[in-house]
């Protein structure tokens, strides 16, 4: 740095004999960015502040002048700003009339109204934003299902793994329980009556139309769901979202494709597994506690439960599938320039998915009712 560019930079000097305090240089935001001037440690007692070598000032400057000046005022001292020229006070007056007084200030909590209304305004804004995403995507994906060597068929198998084939072993737990409790809630009724047989009607109504597909959803959706946000989520917050736009690859095909190709290959394969490991769990009850047979039980099956119920939850998977994926990826593209922001994604996609999920099985119910299936 050169002698001229040392003298422009703002500078804090103490003339001890004359009690004076000297700024010089440049107090502009642009000489601040340069070097911030600290105040000398000798300065003490009565002040006399001289400005007159200051070769720039803005509010920048002057608020950083404003803040040694309440430094020395803060220990007692005093300082005389009779001797600044009228263009450097006015700075100092400006920036002393809006300065924080009382500490930083808090805002104020958030009523239970207000809440309830900013919850219900966002409410309002979600479906059209998530429809046009729908559409976004659907319009961005549709071509290349019609060119099938352009879709990244290595991804596709990776979440075929990911949200398939390592869901498994926890479906199968949580649904083998799941038969486990309906048989054992349906059953002593029946036993009162000596229906025992008929527990296998209901096992197989219940599981086959409405628990399988059901809970098989509930799982991917907070299994595999919040992990399809998190890691968009992630992307979009380290910009590589914006790095794949600038190479030249949508993020709908290669985020989206994969994963919504993968469910809807997977979720129907997965409530199959789902059906026989629910039955299992029935059926062990069953021919533990009911006196109802392996051999008898797979007997009444056929005559309990229509082929059509089977194909009932099946269809269902698919259309899960799709919503599940959906509402992952939107509030993963969503996702804002911070981590909990990310954690917020996460939580609304499994909480969302889960309710879209019902509410669809509460339609299929509706319809499969009016056609008599």
């Amino acid at each position: 740095m050169t002698t001229d560019e040392t003298a422009t930079l703002p500078s804090l000097h103490w003339d001890g004999p004359r009690h004076a305090l000297i700024c010089s240089g440049d107090w502009t935001w642009e000489g601040l960015s340069r070097r911030m001037p600290a105040l000398p440690r000798e300065v003490t007692g009565s002040v006399t502040l001289e400005t007159d070598t200051i070769t720039g000032l803005d509010t920048a400057g002057a608020l950083c002048l404003h803040r040694h000046l309440a430094t020395i005022e803060s220990r007692g001292d005093t300082v005389d700003r009779d001797t600044i020229p009228a263009q450097h006070r006015a700075f100092l007056e400006l920036v002393d009339q809006h300065r924080l007084t009382g500490g930083a200030q808090t805002a104020p909590a958030d009523g239970p109204l207000h809440r309830l209304g900013r919850a219900t305004m966002g409410m309002l804004g979600r479906p059209p934003a998530f429809l046009a995403f729908t559409g976004a995507v659907a319009m961005d994906v549709a071509p290349r299902l019609l060119k099938p060597h352009r879709i990244r068929w290595r991804e596709v198998v990776g979440e075929i793994d990911h949200g398939g084939v390592r869901a498994l072993p926890i479906l199968g737990l949580l649904i083998f329980l799941t038969g486990v409790v309906i048989a054992y809630q349906g059953g002593a009724p029946l036993q009162q009556y000596g229906a025992n047989i008929f527990l296998v009607d209901l096992l197989s109504l219940t599981m086959l139309r409405e628990m399988a597909p059901l809970m098989t959803a509930i799982i991917v959706a907070g299994r595999t769901g919040s992990a399809y946000a998190a890691q968009i989520g992630t992307m979009h917050m380290t910009e590589e979202v914006d790095a794949l736009r600038v190479i030249g690859i949508t993020p709908y095909e290669m985020l989206v494709l994969p994963k919504l190709l993968a469910m809807l290959i997977v979720m129907p394969l997965l409530t199959i597994f789902a059906n026989v490991f629910g039955m299992l769990g029935g059926m062990s009850v069953a021919s533990l506690f009911f006196d109802v047979g392996f051999a008898e039980f797979l007997q009444r099956m056929p005559e309990a439960i229509a082929t059509s119920s089977f194909w009932v939850g099946i269809i269902k998977a698919p259309v899960f599938a799709i919503l599940i994926v959906m509402v992952s990826c939107y509030h993963g593209f969503h996702v804002e320039r911070s981590t909990e922001s990310v954690g917020r994604a996460t939580t609304r996609s499994v909480v969302q998915g889960i309710f879209l999920v019902i509410v669809a099985d509460a339609a299929f119910s509706v319809v499969f009712n009016m056609l008599n299936l």
